[in-house]
């Protein structure tokens, strides 16, 4: 790690350094940040991005810095009122114009989170793509949503709820979806009328840096970037300007950002991950239902927050299921995500997958079955094989703690209702996801404690949805017009003997 202090700006986020290592390998980019009208390296150091699949340094970005986050914030408040002054549409306009170019650069976004983070370029475009159509959605959400609300209109008294913008805002988003998990909160906290201080993960920061360069439509400091690790993230979470953190992670940095956030008398919208459990019913489809699962488990190399970690097949159909989900952990192949037909790109880094092989080392060392994969592979790069478990109990942290990596651990049950039982069971909730037949069946599903409930189809209805986590998965709703609650706060104005103007 360099520990330059230097400060300089550019015209964009990224310019070529010289290459590292061997004169075959690609050049190594330097990361700015975006403040102001400004790219800027900051007054930090520097970290090294790596690419999961090589193991090469492909790009610097700066390590962030309390001076950076007050030079964001600064500049997110000179620009916020000017752009809350702007008619609603005209907002909107410009939202909608971002929109399209991120559509139009979806390719190149996806191949950037295939370079920062291992995802396969084909399921990475899907997810932008995915993002881009909730960002539409929170622009028509803010179509219908009472911005302006008359509860008493009558020749003596004119009474309204304004819902009025939270000034300065920062979003804090994690490394596996860096595009997708931008969108999912930037737009209302845009469209509201805030000014955003971002930061993206500096596990993943390449996609975030080209998103920001694409945002050239909103006004300067509207939306500001400020790349880095802790030392970005701590001062950004605790900065006193800073009207609400909407933070998606980890459960102990979540914990972090609740604290400043009840320190500062502040709002936080927290999403903070999950061990999200899949009940696999009695009479189902078991060719489809295994399939559907496989993909639940392993898209993204498990590294999404909703993936399917604990799975409950009713014993009637449980042998049959097993034996359906290995032959289709068989089909994940692996490799780097650049190339075709890979399924199964590499975890981000080193840690995350000593993280997912200790959950499987320790289940195996409790009586847990290696059915298939459960070993890292003898290769360059941080890979880990589509693995399936079975012998599994609840006590393991297989089965208790977020694994975010491709295993399929799976307990045998004697009835749907202990399937439910037994999903609900835990400290987290935000999935989850339910296979049945039985109308009766479906209906119980309704009362599990999460924030979102998938019966018979893993992620439907889109990314655009309202919920909020219950449990160690976050608090705060997100989606629809609640993200607008969230990012305005009510004001009541009572005139009494005076004209409205």
């Amino acid at each position: 790690m360099s520990t330059s202090t230097s400060t300089s700006t550019s015209t964009s986020g990224t310019v070529d350094a010289p290459t590292v290592g061997d004169p075959g390998e690609a050049s190594v980019m330097t990361l700015h940040h975006r403040i102001g009208d400004a790219w800027t390296t900051g007054s930090g150091g520097t970290i090294d991005l790596v690419d999961p699949a090589t193991q090469r340094v492909i790009a610097r970005l700066p390590t962030g810095s309390p001076e950076d986050v007050d030079a964001a914030v600064a500049a997110a408040a000179a620009a916020q009122p000017a752009w809350a002054a702007l008619p609603l549409e005209d907002r909107l306009s410009r939202l909608e114009r971002f929109a399209d170019a991120l559509e139009a650069h979806a390719a190149e976004l996806a191949e950037l989170e295939c370079r920062e983070m291992g995802k396969p370029v084909d399921i990475g475009e899907a997810f932008v793509l995915s993002g881009v159509e909730v960002l539409r959605a929170s622009i028509a959400d803010a179509r219908t949503y009472a911005f302006v609300e008359t509860q008493v209109d009558t020749d003596e008294q004119l009474k309204r709820v304004l819902r009025r913008p939270l000034g300065v805002v920062a979003q804090i988003v994690p490394w596996n979806f860096t595009v997708a998990a931008t969108l999912l909160g930037l737009g209302p906290l845009l469209a509201a009328g805030n000014a955003v201080v971002w930061k993206p993960s500096e596990r993943a920061p390449l996609s975030g840096v080209r998103m920001a360069e694409l945002a050239d439509d909103l006004p300067p400091g509207v939306l500001n970037l400020v790349l880095g690790d802790r030392r970005a993230g701590e001062p950004l979470a605790d900065h006193p300007d800073v009207g609400l953190v909407h933070f998606t992670g980890s459960v102990p940095s979540g914990r972090s950002v609740a604290g400043s956030a009840a320190g500062h008398l502040r709002r936080a919208v927290l999403e903070l991950g999950g061990k999200d459990p899949v009940v696999v019913d009695a009479g189902v489809d078991v060719d489809a239902t295994a399939e559907a699962v496989a993909f639940g488990a392993f898209v993204n190399t498990g590294q999404i927050c909703t993936s399917m970690e604990r799975i409950y097949v009713h014993r009637d159909v449980a042998d049959a299921f097993v034996a359906a989900l290995v032959a289709q952990a068989e089909q994940w192949t692996m490799g780097d995500g650049h190339d075709e037909g890979v399924r199964l790109g590499p975890l981000v880094d080193e840690r995350q997958r000593r993280i997912v092989h200790e959950h499987v080392t320790d289940a195996v060392r409790d009586g847990a079955t290696v059915l298939t994969g459960g070993e890292p592979p003898d290769r360059t790069g941080f890979f880990y094989p589509a693995t399936v478990l079975v012998d599994v109990d609840d006590d393991m942290l297989i089965m208790r703690e977020e694994t975010f990596g491709p295993v399929a651990p799976i307990k045998a049950v004697d009835s749907f209702e202990e399937g439910l039982r037994r999903a609900a069971d835990s400290r987290f909730g935000l999935a989850a996801t339910v296979y049945t037949t039985d109308p009766d069946h479906a209906a119980l599903c309704d009362a599990l404690p999460v924030g979102v409930v998938w019966v018979n189809e893993w992620q439907g209805g889109g990314l655009a949805r309202t919920y909020e986590p219950a449990g160690d998965s976050g608090s705060g709703a997100t989606g629809g017009h609640a993200a607008y609650d969230a990012a305005t706060r009510p004001v009541t104005v009572v005139r009494t003997g005076v004209a409205l103007a």
